[in-house]
């Protein structure tokens, strides 16, 4: 195996299911920050940490300036870490996840990272939780605190990814994810698309937007390295 691929890994309902813990940690700490009693909240699906934070400000009057963002981030960041030790027994690894990261792994040539709505920290401290972390290299991901645009994310782990190792032409990214942000953003970089029909969009929804492969889930490791080198 000497084919060069760089996969870049969506983590919520895609590797993991939280079971929408990610809105409580927000009611947390939007109370304990800024004495906000949280009513509702936007759409989490596919969205980085940047778009939600700046839109849930907004709703409540608040300009989104970095500071006070930055403040709502910190708590968030607490809020996950301190979550840790339980959260396996609020959420679970979606099928074929841990055996999917593990098919990968030995293959020189393969690089895994992340292209993640999440913080770095929330990141980390998600996938470690599960014992998810170890074939994940977390220096050259793209997460949400970058842009409140998804396609930047993958632009900006490529460039890390070939700062690190060398450059990384756009036939040879691969964005593996459970919604149309996900398809959309590989898209617009020109990466391979796959789709993981194991979130709230179907097979359909995710060929429609654009998917090259769209997988009902992780369970056939055969199906998933095909994507891969494909």
């Amino acid at each position: 195996m000497t084919e060069r691929r760089l996969v870049l890994w969506d983590i919520d309902q895609t590797l993991i299911d939280l079971h929408g813990s990610g809105r409580d940690w927000y009611a947390q700490v939007l109370t304990e920050v800024l004495g906000i009693t949280m009513t509702g909240m936007p759409s989490f699906f596919g969205r980085t940490e940047l778009a939600i934070t700046s839109e849930v400000l907004a709703s409540y009057g608040i300009e989104p300036a970095d500071e006070v963002i930055r403040k709502v981030w910190a708590g968030l960041v607490a809020v996950a870490e301190a979550a840790v030790p339980t959260m396996a027994e609020v959420g679970l690894v979606l099928p074929g996840a841990e055996a999917a990261l593990g098919a990968l792994a030995p293959h020189e040539g393969i690089v895994q990272s992340l292209v993640t709505g999440n913080l770095r920290e929330i990141a980390w401290h998600k996938l470690a939780a599960f014992g998810l972390h170890h074939h994940i290299d977390f220096e050259i991901g793209g997460y949400g605190s970058l842009s409140a645009v998804r396609a930047d994310l993958v632009a900006y782990a490529v460039e890390l990814a070939g700062a690190r190792h060398s450059p990384y032409p756009a036939e040879s990214v691969i964005v593996i994810g459970d919604t149309p942000h996900d398809i959309d953003a590989a898209l617009a970089h020109g990466a391979t698309a796959v789709g993981v029909a194991t979130g709230r969009f179907t097979p359909e929804e995710l060929t429609g937007a654009g998917a090259h492969v769209v997988l009902p889930d992780l369970t056939d490791t055969d199906a998933l390295l095909a994507a891969v080198l494909r």
